[in-house]
This record gives structure tokens, C-alpha cells and sequence, in this order.
């Protein structure tokens, strides 16, 4: 296995197509001569504005409901368009630098998937696609108790080949890798036998793997990926920022340090399935602080599409409890209050501040002051090279000094953070209360 070249700089803008062009949910679905998957198309010049150099798309394949429950992956979903819109598509993001990242559910299949309704129907051979619930020798197993979603035998050599053929399908369409959903529910052992096929003849592609926890190096190394959703951190970053305990993000970015030494994982603060940061944190002045975070650590950052603006929306565990962090989006650009504007100006710094300092993809991080509600971490290049860039968090009512030389340095660069002199080179610091500040030792 070998890690594309290409990832060591990708930052991704995450798009749920579905819920953003307002094809589910609704009634009636919108129909494939609406084309609504250009809707998408239409963003790109802003996710090139906003420094991405890749859109991480949800599903765009045919499916019921959400998207999760494919019924054909070789269709584009017509509520979304047909082949010529998701053509147009790859060619408007390659023609801008921007790869595409697509998502793909191989665990489970829709009620509807063809194979499905040929078992119902009683064909022994579809019948061996389907793994059976372990307590109804008679019924098929289905995933996480959700009985629309149909378990696939893994095992299977027929399903194996169907889904090394579904990737390599898209990838020779364009895509440049996949999401695998639900990764951390199927055997490791199908996709060490599915992924080095597909790499045979797409050697530059990116496979990511949703993985919630567990073992992440290893499933990394027993199935092949690239890399896994980095949920450890994600969690560590919003609670620590709650909780006023930076022990709890300093554990979790050793961890994280560890995780380097293998691959280098999907970060993130905001997805498709998670309350958007916006809402999860509870004092508004510390949604930078978590942003700071993502950019300044190791690792394949993911921007979802409205927390560039301060969106804001609820998870809920009940049906529709997803639709409040999945909403439609109209045509750029979108009207933003001032807050809003003021936080896509910060995230296209922090990018613009990754993309200079590309060794940040696999830094590793070291505290260097660490107490409940303040931190200061070192960021460092992997290996001997003297890049360093050290990040100051304040939750507190009180500013929060910081003395150079007392850590080691003689002078450093003020960078960035609230209320910092631009480009300030100085041996002494405070960080203002509810504060950040990010500076180059030089």
C-alpha cells in the first residue's frame, strides 16, 4: 500500500449533495431533468475561495431515502441528475485543482438493491449475498437493527468482486478515492482483499475508512486503508472546549501523535452526522479555538459545507434528526451576518496558514503549558527539520502570559489570534481571556 503523493496537501470541503441541492428530504423528489447535482457544481468556485483543494462529497448514488441505503451504485441517484450532470461535475472540479472524494456504502445495501429483492424472490445465488440474522436463521441480518438496511456476506467472492468493481468503476469515471461508510462494521479481512485490486489499477486513489473507534492503526493496517475518520479527536476537541479540560485534548493529541507514526487520519470538527460546532460548543467565543485546532495538528482536515459560516444545527436521535444539520443551500454566495463573514475570513486564513506550512500534515504536538482551561502546544515537522509553530488557548476570565525564553526560545513571529499586532516579532505574549494566539519561534 502506498499513500497517495497528493493527500500530503488536500483539504476538503464535505458536501451532503443530497440535503444540499434539497432533493431529501422532500416531496415530491425531484425529478432527473432538474439536474440538481449542478446545484453542487455551482459552489466550487467557493471551495476554491475558501483555500480547499478537494470536494469530499456524500452519497450521489441511486438509493430510497438518505442515500445510505443504496439500490443501484453504478446509477446516479435521479434526484440528484444522471451520468452527463455527475461528468460535468468531476470536469468543473479538476478544471478548478479540486480533487473529488466520493462516498460509498458497501456494509449494507437498500431494501430495493436488485440482488435484495432476487432473494426475496427466492434465487439461491442472491440469497448467498446477504449475511443472515443470527437470530432468525430465515431473515437476513440488517445493520445497526435498522431494517431497511440489508447486511452483505463479505465473504462472498461475488461480492467482493462487486464492490472491487464499483470503485474502480468510479475511480475510472474520475473520482480520485472514496469514503467507505460504515467501514468499521465489515471484516477487515474484505477489504485487504477488495482495496489491492482496485489499486492495481488506480495506484493514485485515497481510501478513507468511517471508523468511530478502536484500534485505528491497526484496522488501518489489516484492511489496507489510507486513512480513518479521526472521531477521538473530534470528541476530545468540543469537550475539552466545554468541559474546561485541556488534559482531555492534550491525551487525545498524544494519541494522535501516535496515529501519525502510521497514517495520517481524517480531522475534522463538523460532519454530515454530528452537531454542527456552532451548536455542540457552548460559549460561542470558542469556536475558533476548535478551528485552531484542526488546522494547526496533523492529519487531512474536512470542512462540512456551513460551518465556513457558523451554521448552526442539532443532531437529534429520532427520525428527521438529521435533517437540521443537512440543509439546503441556495446559489453563492450565500447572504452572511457579520459573524458569519468573520469566520470565513478566519478559516481562510488557518487554511492559507496550512498551505504554507505544509509539513503540518504530519506534525505531531507536545505540550508545553497545560492546566484545565489553558494550553500551549508546540506543533513540530516530523523529523530534524526546525519547523515549529506554537498555538496558546485561553478559556479563562484572566489574559494568559506567555514567556519565551522560559520555554526555550529566544523570539518568535505573532502570527494570528485575537487582537494580535499582524506579523509581530516579540519574546513575550498574552493571550486575552477566551483568547487564542498562534506564533512562529524564530
Amino acid at each position: 500500500m502506498t499513500t497517495p503523493g497528493w493527500i500530503a496537501h488536500a483539504i476538503w470541503w464535505q458536501v451532503y449533495p443530497l440535503g444540499f441541492v434539497g432533493a431529501f428530504p422532500t416531496d415530491p423528489a425531484p425529478t432527473p431533468e432538474e439536474h440538481r447535482l449542478r446545484r453542487v457544481t455551482e459552489w466550487f468556485d467557493h471551495a476554491v475561495a475558501l483555500g480547499a483543494s478537494g470536494v469530499a462529497l456524500g452519497p450521489v448514488f441511486a438509493s430510497r431515502t438518505h442515500g445510505y441505503d443504496t439500490t443501484d451504485h453504478y446509477r446516479v441517484d435521479p434526484r440528484l441528475g444522471d451520468d452527463d450532470d455527475f461528468d460535468e461535475l468531476i470536469a468543473a472540479a479538476h478544471d478548478r485543482g479540486l480533487r473529488v472524494l466520493l462516498d460509498g456504502v458497501f456494509n449494507h445495501v437498500g431494501v430495493d438493491f436488485a440482488r435484495h429483492r432476487a432473494a426475496l424472490d427466492g434465487d439461491p445465488a442472491a440469497l448467498n449475498w446477504f449475511r443472515r440474522a443470527p437470530r432468525d436463521p430465515g431473515g437476513f441480518a440488517t445493520f445497526e437493527g435498522h431494517g431497511d438496511l440489508i447486511a452483505l456476506d463479505h465473504d462472498n467472492a461475488e461480492v467482493i468482486d462487486y464492490v472491487a468493481d464499483v470503485l474502480a468503476h468510479w475511480l475510472g469515471r474520475g473520482a480520485d478515492g472514496w469514503r467507505l461508510d460504515a467501514a468499521y462494521a465489515v471484516p477487515p479481512r474484505f477489504w485487504a482483499r477488495v482495496l489491492p485490486r482496485v489499486r492495481a489499477e488506480h495506484p493514485d486513489a485515497w481510501f478513507v475508512a468511517e471508523v468511530i473507534h478502536g484500534d485505528y492503526p491497526g484496522m488501518v493496517g489489516d484492511a489496507g486503508f489510507d486513512s480513518v475518520t479521526q472521531y477521538e479527536l473530534w470528541k476530545a476537541i468540543w469537550s475539552a472546549l466545554n468541559d474546561g479540560n485541556f488534559h482531555e485534548l492534550d491525551w487525545a493529541l498524544q494519541r494522535h501523535n501516535e496515529f501519525l507514526d502510521t497514517f495520517a487520519p481524517l480531522t475534522f470538527i463538523g460532519n454530515h452526522d454530528v452537531t454542527r460546532i456552532a451548536t455542540q460548543l457552548a460559549d460561542p467565543r470558542h469556536v475558533a479555538h476548535a478551528l485552531v485546532v484542526l488546522m494547526t495538528t496533523g492529519g487531512v482536515p474536512s470542512i462540512y459545507a456551513g460551518d465556513e459560516f457558523a451554521f448552526r444545527g442539532l443532531k437529534e436521535e429520532r427520525f428527521g434528526g438529521d435533517d437540521a444539520i443537512r440543509p439546503e443551500f441556495g446559489s453563492p454566495p450565500l447572504p452572511v451576518d457579520d459573524a458569519g463573514a468573520e469566520m470565513f475570513a478566519l478559516h481562510q486564513f488557518l487554511i492559507g496558514l496550512r498551505r504554507r506550512n505544509p509539513w503540518l500534515h504530519t506534525a505531531r504536538t507536545s505540550a508545553l503549558r497545560l492546566d484545565n482551561r489553558s494550553y500551549l502546544y508546540q506543533s513540530s515537522a516530523a523529523g530534524a527539520t526546525g519547523e515549529t509553530l506554537l498555538v496558546a488557548l485561553n478559556l479563562t476570565e484572566e489574559p494568559m502570559p506567555i514567556r519565551l525564553p522560559e520555554l526555550g526560545f529566544d523570539r518568535a513571529e505573532l502570527i494570528a489570534g485575537t487582537g494580535a499586532p499582524p506579523r509581530a516579532s516579540t519574546t513575550d505574549a498574552t493571550v486575552p481571556a477566551h483568547a487564542w494566539l498562534i506564533l512562529q519561534p524564530h
